[in-house]
């Protein structure tokens, strides 16, 4: 009996011992973007179209943010286009690159290099003074999209989550809050999802990705009245604080489009969001699914992402609804993240980089 009772007692001692850097580990889980120094990138993308079809169009986005976190650079692009250059949507505004392939010059090839600053971005929640923006832009922030609509369920929503609440800030944490709470990161939707967010609502299904998930708190803010917008882009680089899911393979950047959201506050300007990620966390960080943002691996993204970017990442553009200039394409894309292109086969598979032949690397400049 009293080597049984040592024996158990040793090996509930061994787990301890063994949980205990486990345990420590997670309470050692950290995620604190600041402001802090430029990095430098150098962003590729190659097109190699397998045949000629007709005559082939390729659009590629490019970084067409400017703002205190990111400065864009030069684009510069080579391949056996008959004519490539920057063109915009008319009535976005936003900016990529096109080019065309004549039948004559076989199979199409394009490569684009970008380059690039960004940093990490946090708000300071103590250094409050109004700050004025384009009265225009809050405008267009505020306005209903095609698959965002702002009345509906989508304003019963957003009155219901935000119940209570006085001022923009206190919306915006309530819409945040209820995103994270209520909808759910699910890994087989392709992509990065469509953002249709009517439809999730109504079917009640509030799983997707993070052009859904970000959507969902757009569209939400937008029918609250607090101006919000998403922020489409590209991960380049691994994550500073560890985790694996925030961050991405630089050699390798097939896959790794992301969306952000920002919202506009009086007093602080436009501030960083992104409860997508906070559910990709809790969705696919750890072996087991985390269902509370109490989690020690969950919480510090949480608390984080609600005014916070780690500056890894591209922001291309920010616009829905976007027509392709020169394009066949019938109707508007939800958004630009993503190479499109398209022959007289109609338009490729941009979610099918291996069959479209596109590859995307970066290289941080030090």
């Amino acid at each position: 009996m009293t080597t049984t009772l040592q024996r158990r007692t040793l090996l509930q001692a061994g787990a301890a011992m063994l949980a205990a850097p486990l345990a420590l580990r997670a309470q050692e889980r950290r995620f604190e973007p600041r402001p802090g120094p430029w990095r430098t990138f150098e962003l590729t993308t190659n097109v190699s179209v397998p045949e000629a079809l007709g005559t082939t169009r390729i659009w590629l986005p490019i970084p067409d943010v400017a703002s205190d976190w990111q400065q864009p650079g030069e684009n510069g692009w080579s391949g056996n286009a008959s004519a490539a250059r920057i063109v915009a949507d008319p009535a976005r505004g936003v900016r990529m690159l096109y080019a065309e392939f004549a039948p004559a010059a076989g199979a199409p090839t394009l490569t684009l290099t970008s380059r690039l600053q960004t940093r990490s971005r946090a708000v300071d929640w103590n250094a409050r003074s109004k700050v004025n923006e384009d009265p225009a832009l809050l405008r267009a922030s505020l306005a209903p999209t095609e698959l965002l609509p702002t009345d509906g369920i989508v304003r019963k929503t957003a009155l219901e989550a935000t119940k209570g609440a006085k001022t923009d800030v206190d919306k915006a944490r309530a819409i945040y809050r209820w995103v994270v709470t209520n909808a759910h990161r699910e890994p087989k939707v392709r992509g990065c999802g469509n953002g249709d967010i009517k439809a999730m609502l109504e079917s009640g299904n509030l799983g997707g990705k993070c052009a859904d998930l970000n959507a969902i708190f757009v569209g939400l803010c937008r029918s609250a009245g607090v101006p919000a917008r998403d922020v489409y882009g590209l991960r380049l680089a691994p994550s500073a604080f560890g985790y694996k899911e925030l961050g991405a393979n630089s050699a390798s950047l097939q896959g790794a489009q992301h969306c952000r959201a920002e919202v506009f506050l009086r007093e602080h300007g436009w501030v960083a969001m992104d409860p997508a990620d906070v559910l990709k966390v809790m969705r696919q960080e750890t072996p087991e699914w985390i269902k509370d943002t109490a989690h020690p691996v969950a919480a510090p993204v949480n608390r984080g992402l609600f005014s916070s970017w780690e500056g890894n990442w591209v922001g291309w553009n920010t616009a829905h609804d976007v027509r392709l200039p020169g394009s066949e394409r019938k109707g508007t894309l939800p958004f630009l993240m993503y190479p499109n292109g398209e022959n007289d086969a109609g338009p490729f598979d941009e979610l099918a980089p291996d069959s479209f032949k596109y590859t995307m690397s970066a290289k941080e400049i030090v």
